[in-house]
């Protein structure tokens, strides 16, 4: 049958093209139908950051999951370069999560202690040797905490290397292609009609980020993924003046990059798509990267940008089948973490796809969690 395939994936982000890749691995047949062009929203946006042990501070499925993709990223590195000859600039110099205040050192040396579970090599470090470790930081930081074994990618490149992998092992990639709503058959999804025309397959992932709902409520369920804007800017000078990472839970990080660029991010906007660069929004980023590196005042400008993240109303991602259509599986709502989880989402969409469900991760991100069904 013409436009016939085993799978049909909507969205061409990272975590479509990560799918894309596994399920094509396994043999599969499978189509990519993305809307505009591959990686053109969260997954060109993200600053790539790997922080599995700085953002998530308890332990639970969210951290297992995070924790698991995290350690897949040295091999895939290796992996996708060879395949693809995409180098995703993986870079494992380590991160320091700063406290700002006396009073934040103490929750932060808490932190330390906690994660010292899984890497015995994170360690709390006071102002004096934060500074040794990085001069360039503010004499008024009250510590922080050094994570030896973190690190970032290129989120662009990552998910260009994820789809021309896919594509290498068989896959069709459409770009500028709509999926305007599902085929059904009885109860179930059976294909996707889209601006092209119709793909029928035998399952259907969608992955489309803050996108996700709209599909979704022809489903019957009201699905609570909603955008929030970031905005970024960067900075590129000759010689680094970071060589880690450096993270703030005042929603401040800066990410050195290969190419001297240091990434620093982001404002967070809720419900909004609007893509548009503020002067406020950039101010008071300027104001929290410089309260941390002074050294940014300085530095050349490089530009500016902003990214839509999809997240949840419980803040876990979405990853399963649909509780009542058979055939129609859900990969979106992974907010801040897109990049970090990409690997695992991957392996676990398409296990799951081929009957080998990993129900032990899986549990805590299954769909038929939600509590509201569209009337």
């Amino acid at each position: 049958m013409k436009n016939s395939y085993d799978v049909a994936i909507i969205g061409g982000g990272i975590n479509g093209s990560s799918i894309a890749y596994q399920l094509s691995k396994m043999g599969k047949k499978v189509v990519v139908i993305e809307k505009n062009h591959l990686a053109c929203e969260a997954s060109s946006a993200a600053a790539g950051m790997l922080a599995a042990q700085a953002e998530i501070e308890e332990d639970g499925p969210f951290f297992q999951l995070a924790l698991k993709s995290q350690a897949m990223f040295p091999a895939l590195s290796n992996e996708l370069l060879d395949l693809t000859g995409i180098n995703i600039e993986f870079v494992q110099k380590g991160m320091i999560k700063i406290a700002e205040t006396v009073e934040m050192a103490a929750v932060v040396q808490q932190q330390a202690a906690f994660q010292r579970k899984w890497d015995p090599e994170i360690e709390w470090l006071d102002s004096h040797s934060l500074r040794e470790l990085e001069p360039s930081l503010s004499p008024s930081v009250a510590g922080g905490m050094y994570l030896p074994n973190d690190g970032h990618v290129q989120p662009e490149k990552l998910s260009l290397a994820f789809a021309k992998g896919a594509e290498q092992f068989g896959a069709t990639i459409l770009e500028n292609t709509e999926a305007l709503s599902f085929i059904y058959e009885q109860e179930r999804v059976i294909g996707v009609k889209t601006t092209l025309g119709n793909f029928h397959c035998n399952q259907v992932v969608l992955a489309t980020g803050a996108w996700a709902s709209r599909l979704m409520a022809e489903t019957g369920i009201d699905m609570t993924v909603y955008p929030v804007k970031g905005e970024c800017f960067s900075v590129k000078t000759d010689s680094p003046i970071i060589n880690r990472t450096i993270f703030s839970d005042k929603r401040c990080y800066l990410v050195p990059k290969r190419n001297g660029e240091i990434y620093i991010g982001a404002t967070q906007v809720d419900h909004s798509f609007d893509k548009n660069v503020t002067p406020g929004g950039i101010a008071r980023l300027i104001e929290r990267a410089v309260q941390l590196v002074p050294q940014i005042l300085d530095a050349p400008w490089e530009r500016v940008w902003a990214g839509v993240r999809p997240q949840t109303g419980d803040g876990l991602p979405y990853i399963g089948e649909h509780p009542f259509w058979k055939g129609l599986f859900i990969a979106a709502g992974h907010y801040r973490n897109g990049i970090l989880l990409s690997p695992v989402t991957g392996t676990l969409v398409a296990d799951l796809l081929e009957g080998r469900p990993d129900e032990h991760l899986l549990s805590a991100f299954r769909v038929d969690r939600i509590k509201e069904m569209v009337q």
